[in-house]
């Protein structure tokens, strides 16, 4: 058989591709019963997700056609028993027929009808309280085997999942198992689906957090200080010195204008309102006097 190497990224794309698929048409059908009452397609919520999964199922593999994901990714499902060694007919390697009928039978009852079961079970065990110590024994021993069972196929998975990344074939047990490997389509197609923008995306959502981690801890003045020489506008700088006030230094919150410097003072220390607003005595007078010598010459 000629070697072929089939793009590990392309695979595994195309699976998380039709877990999307799956929960888009799952979030169409759950519009269709929101005037319902609440709560109820939450009974049934197996139910629903392996009806869509027999629908994806049925009109993809069944009817010897690439899933959504596949077929994005320029993938379709070969028998590797069947397969071609040698001879004329084999030209690329990815020469081949689909799968057969006990193959997508079997892949529909260990994919559709595995997750139907162990959601099922998971549900009514955490129902039941299998795993509390007051239940009965019979119940504690079915919690303990379910339980080890989910963690044997878990490290099975795992020992799969390094042999694909070393190999490059049969991304789940399911797969390896019913021997059918996911090959390209057409030998001259590129994937259809670019991940550019995501990946663009992705970045500059982490860089954005990154900012907002490292900003509050920044101290702005002595920034802004370390910036002012390599600044081209010094008017906006000079500008921002004349609108602090002269005594405080600091940006005041409610400015007042005083006359007829044009200096402006927060309202504790305005000219304007010593000279307006409150009644003339000699201690306005004085600290009227020794602000403006200090600050207006003229």
């Amino acid at each position: 058989m000629i070697p072929i190497t089939i793009s590990r990224v392309n695979q595994f794309d195309a699976a998380r591709l039709d877990v999307e698929m799956s929960a888009m048409l799952k979030e169409q059908l759950v519009k269709v019963f929101s005037l319902m009452k609440p709560g109820l397609l939450f009974q049934y919520e197996p139910e629903l997700d392996a009806f869509l999964e027999f629908l994806i199922w049925r009109f993809s593999i069944w009817v010897d056609k690439p899933t959504p994901g596949n077929a994005l990714m320029n993938l379709r499902y070969r028998d590797e028993r069947a397969a071609p060694i040698a001879g004329k007919e084999v030209r690329t390697g990815l020469e081949g027929p689909g799968l057969s009928v006990s193959q997508k039978i079997l892949y529909c009852i260990s994919t559709v009808g595995g997750q139907y079961l162990l959601s099922r079970l998971q549900s009514f065990s955490a129902f039941r309280r299998w795993g509390d110590s007051e239940q009965r024994p019979l119940a504690r021993r079915a919690w303990g085997l379910v339980q080890h069972a989910e963690g044997l196929y878990r490290a099975v998975s795992f020992f799969n999942l390094l042999s694909f990344l070393y190999g490059g074939r049969y991304k789940t047990l399911v797969e390896r198992i019913l021997k059918a490997r996911l090959v390209y389509g057409s030998p001259n197609m590129n994937r259809a689906v670019s991940f550019e923008y995501m990946n663009r995306q992705l970045v500059w959502n982490e860089f954005s957090e990154m900012l907002l981690l490292l900003l509050p801890l920044l101290n702005s003045s002595s920034v802004k200080k370390f910036l002012l020489p390599f600044s081209k506008d010094k008017s906006a700088s000079s500008s921002g010195d004349e609108a602090n006030c002269p005594i405080c230094v600091s940006s005041p919150s409610i400015p007042f204008v005083a006359l007829p410097c044009q200096h402006r003072y927060p309202a504790s220390y305005c000219l304007y309102l010593y000279g307006q607003l409150l009644p003339f005595n000699a201690l306005h007078l004085w600290v009227t006097y020794i602000i403006l010598r200090k600050h207006c010459p003229y």
